[in-house]
């Protein structure tokens, strides 16, 4: 019976591992049971849910303003778009052919165009430019003491290609300014360097705002003086062409110098005093040297 009761103890009895007789319910375990499977089927509710949008992402650009801004955005694009349509329509008309319109509204469209915007193909004609020109200038100053004083020759070339050179993003004074209003001149000068028209005036003004530009960034005046007369000059060098083209071409430069020109008219009334002074001072040297041809004349006839 012991032995049946041991037995019988060992298998209904509680576990040999729970010796307080304490072992857990029945109960207990069943409810722990469909908690865990209540568990496992809320998962696949949560899983099934909709997830939440996304957020609306910032307006940017002209989107971003208020509506009385948008407008005037608009407006102020409507405006530079025109303004760029006309400007284009403008220079195609400078370069197209003779035609109606060029005929009727030349005068308007040189008048935009010139000196700024003026186009030309030396790059793309069949004959491109073979030539170096190099565009010199010197000044007759009138210094304080009312004397007048001639500076040397000052290479405005030669500085634009110091600029340029080594340059990644020259300006466009640098690279155009010098040449194009060159180019204007000779394009709008005779063999005698006399103007032909109203453009050879034009062309004569900006060479001599140019000159009194660069003259005064080279100090040329020095302190006190004014500078009242300019004159250029250029010396034009033939480019070698290649030796596989067989082309003679003469290495002697030309030089072509033009007259002096005043700048009063640039120079302003502020400098009129001084200007004034010096050309009387210059009046009297040639009244002298006159004199001392006549003398010199005199003397020859009496001999």
């Amino acid at each position: 019976m012991d032995a049946y009761d041991k037995g019988s103890d060992a298998r209904q009895g509680p576990g040999r591992d729970d010796p307080d007789g304490l072992g857990e319910p029945a109960g207990a375990a069943s409810g722990e049971a469909g908690a865990a499977s209540g568990e496992a089927g809320a998962a696949p509710g949560e899983a099934g849910a909709a997830p939440p949008g996304p957020s609306p992402r910032p307006r940017t650009g002209v989107a971003a303003l208020s509506p009385r801004y948008q407008v005037g955005a608009l407006v102020a694009l409507a405006v530079a778009a025109v303004a760029v349509c006309a400007h284009l329509g403008l220079v195609f008309l400078h370069v197209a052919p003779s035609n109606t319109l060029t005929k009727q509204h030349g005068a308007a469209v040189d008048e935009w165009v010139f000196p700024e915007f003026e186009q030309n193909w030396k790059l793309f004609a069949p004959n491109p430019l073979q030539q170096n020109v190099s565009v010199q200038v010197r000044a007759e100053v009138g210094t304080a003491d009312g004397g007048i004083r001639t500076t040397g020759w000052y290479d405005l070339s030669a500085e634009d290609g110091r600029a340029i050179d080594g340059n990644p993003l020259p300006s466009h004074t640098q690279q155009n300014e010098l040449r194009r209003a060159w180019d204007f001149f000779v394009a709008t000068h005779d063999s005698e360097d006399r103007p032909v028209g109203l453009r050879g005036s034009l062309s004569e003004t900006y060479l001599r705002r140019i000159a009194l530009l660069r003259l005064e960034r080279n100090d040329a005046a020095g302190p006190g003086g004014v500078v009242e007369r300019v004159q250029y000059r250029s010396r034009t060098t033939n480019v070698e062409p290649p030796p596989w083209s067989g082309e003679k071409v003469s290495g002697r430069p030309a030089v072509r110098e033009l007259p002096w020109w005043s700048v009063a008219a640039e120079t302003g009334g502020a400098r009129a005093g001084k200007s004034g002074a010096a050309e009387r001072a210059r009046e009297a040297d040639q009244a002298g040297e006159a004199e001392k041809a006549d003398d010199a004349e005199k003397a020859g006839g009496v001999a």
